[in-house]
């Protein structure tokens, strides 16, 4: 038996016994202290060798159950299962994360976690066969200094598939490849000199996206958002803010669309105020049901709309790869900002990518996602409803996620702190909002979620969230 086991318990700590149990045999299993198919003691010896009630000790197995990283043969005993997931050796420090938001920064994603495309059903082949493309022309070229606008090729592909798949249509000097979205909003906002002034931002909207706003010294000024999208409100034309930061495909994370006159409003008021919009196409080549609400930049005649668009969800993360569109007129002034920021990406990652989308590939891939997504959130809602408790609405119209409401007051962000301990990646729902009363409640991303493992995971969720409701 490990060295670390059984573990060692403080009784002046402020983290529960229970906590500490399975704090500490959850990282004796994942760090290989406790072995593969190791058989533990019960919970009525272990709570017997520690001193505390049995109570405490099974309510620590259980936490350990829920993430299969031990398995109980009926009168045989409790076992570490055969293959539990060990911690990654590049695992980085995960205490990064802002008050009331979770992001968990190791190699293996939690479930019902967001911005974590379907991995089970992504191209692997023709990825591949991409990048061993890329490296190969790599080889034979030139040592030069990259393009700090992108590889031309890409912004080719990139703007060929907007004005095919999002109604945009542009042409590759408006495109720029960025490393995301944070670094194509940083970009429109040094550029055009936002810094120390007011920006207007949806309300609920993402909360990295205010706190980025902050470190430049901008100050979010939040706008009601109601089931139409964006409420285009008498402070917003008065000029208090000279841009409007919006999630017209999918409103993040309410996930409707934004009403065709409520994108008329928009534009109007930047055209009437002499301000911009930074649209944010959240997820917009990812939505679930009927054709696909054009980019709102595609109706933009005056100049007015910067597009951000990202391959973080539709292909991995961890490419760090996104573009930004901007107006025609403000090209030079773009190009001429970023020849003094560090170049994008990878020129071997851009090229790949571009062969990736010139082979049809990512466009075919957006195809399956869309079918195998809208699967996957049929299957989660079905077994949500099964078990939902009444006080907790479930809505999921629009977006990538199931949305859990619950009674006003409920602390989701407690409740949220105990799904990230037993393993789950969902987000609450109150930071979203800046107002003094926000919705409490749970978003629940469906891109990985498993028929083999959807009701075991909901099960495991659902006792969490009654204990907290």
């Amino acid at each position: 038996m490990s060295e670390s086991y059984p573990p060692a318990i403080s009784r002046g700590s402020t983290v529960s016994i229970t906590q500490q149990i399975y704090r500490g045999m959850r990282e004796a299993i994942l760090s290989g202290s406790l072995a593969p198919g190791a058989r533990l003691s019960s919970w009525q010896d272990l709570a017997s060798q520690l001193g505390v009630s049995r109570g405490t000790v099974k309510r620590a197995y259980d936490l350990l159950k829920d993430e299969q990283l031990i398995i109980t043969r009926g009168a045989t005993g409790t076992w570490v299962t055969s293959s539990p997931p060990s911690l990654q050796t590049d695992q980085v420090e995960t205490n990064t994360q802002q008050p009331g938001m979770f992001y968990d920064f190791r190699a293996r994603p939690q479930y019902f976690q967001g911005g974590i495309p379907a991995q089970d059903e992504f191209p692997l082949k023709a990825w591949f066969n991409a990048w061993r493309k890329a490296m190969t022309a790599d080889l034979s070229r030139p040592m030069i200094q990259p393009d700090p606008r992108g590889l031309y090729a890409l912004r080719q592909e990139i703007a060929g598939y907007l004005t095919l798949a999002r109604g945009l249509s542009c042409h590759a000097d408006r495109v720029f490849i960025s490393s995301g979205f944070s670094s194509g909003l940083f970009i429109v906002l040094s550029a055009m000199g936002f810094h120390g002034q007011k920006v207007f931002v949806e309300d609920p909207g993402f909360p990295r996206t205010r706190q980025a706003l902050r470190e430049l010294a901008i100050t979010p000024v939040p706008v009601p958002v109601d089931p139409f999208g964006i409420c285009v409100s008498p402070n917003m034309m008065n000029g208090e803010a000279k841009l409007a930061i919006v999630t017209p495909g999918q409103q993040s994370p309410l996930g409707m669309p934004l009403a065709p006159d409520r994108r008329m409003d928009l534009l109007n008021w930047a055209r009437q105020t002499d301000a911009w919009i930074i649209e944010d196409d959240y997820a917009g080549e990812l939505q679930l049901t009927g054709r696909a609400i054009p980019a709102l930049a595609g109706d933009d005649h005056d100049g007015r709309v910067f597009h951000v668009g990202s391959f973080s969800k539709t292909i991995n993360p961890s490419l760090r790869m996104g573009y930004l569109v901007v107006p025609e007129h403000l090209i030079g002034r773009f190009s001429k900002f970023v020849a003094h920021l560090t170049p994008a990406g990878s020129l071997i990652a851009q090229q790949a990518l571009q062969y990736f989308i010139a082979g049809g590939h990512y466009l075919r891939h957006l195809r399956r996602m869309k079918t195998l997504y809208l699967a996957r959130k049929t299957l989660l809602v079905s077994t949500l409803r099964e078990e939902l408790p009444p006080s907790v609405r479930c809505e999921f119209e629009g977006g990538l996620s199931v949305r859990l409401f619950f009674p006003a007051g409920t602390d989701d962000v407690a409740i949220a702190e105990r799904a990230q301990l037993a393993g789950f990646g969902a987000l609450p729902i109150s930071p979203w909002y800046q107002g003094p009363n926000p919705q409490s409640g749970l978003l629940l991303s469906i891109t990985n979620v498993t028929e083999r493992s959807v009701a075991a995971r909901c099960r495991a969720l659902l006792r969490i969230i009654q204990g907290g409701i």
